[in-house]
């Protein structure tokens, strides 16, 4: 996912985990637990989809997660909503199945994951994380999906959370 026209944000409070830049992605399809091998397995059905760029924009800033403790900050797609909603529809389930990952039943909510709250956060961490996430200004920048990618967590996490393994490019 490229991203443009991101302000400089405020410093985050403590226990807020701000992704860097290179992390930004929406997820189309998490598979969890599952193995190299099975998380593979996934992503070669992957190939045989064929799926179009999209592009669009945000609006607010939402906490995502258990809502008694989220842990997730993230930019909730406005523009382009629809048709990022309809490829991971369309997508998630037969990677899935192919991964022997848990299938998620529930509707696409395109949304770009901007920062974490650590689970170490107290209730007044939280509130500081979700006061600061909703001033976050998010409206401004747009987003363009080029390629589908498979991720895994990075080998030094202090710089970035996510590595990608292989990616897909998109139709134009």
């Amino acid at each position: 996912m490229q991203v443009e026209g991101l302000s400089r944000w405020p410093d985050p409070p403590s226990r807020v985990r701000v992704f860097a830049q290179e992390d930004l992605h929406c997820t189309v399809v998490f598979l969890g637990a599952v193995g190299a091998k099975e998380a593979q397995r996934g992503w070669s059905v992957a190939r045989d989809i064929a799926f179009a760029q999209v592009q669009g924009g945000f609006g607010e800033v939402r906490a995502l997660g258990n809502p008694s403790r989220p842990s997730a900050l993230s930019a909730i797609v406005s523009d382009g909503a629809d048709e990022l909603a309809a490829m991971i529809d369309r997508v998630r389930g037969p990677i899935a199945r192919a991964a022997g990952a848990r299938a998620d039943t529930r509707p696409p909510l395109p949304h770009m994951t901007v920062a974490r709250i650590q689970r170490r956060a107290t209730v007044q961490d939280r509130r500081a994380a979700l006061a600061w996430a909703q001033a976050l200004e998010v409206r401004r920048a747009s987003f363009r999906v080029t390629s589908l990618g498979l991720y895994t967590w990075a080998n030094d996490r202090a710089q970035r959370l996510f590595q990608i393994v292989d990616e897909h490019p998109c139709q134009a």
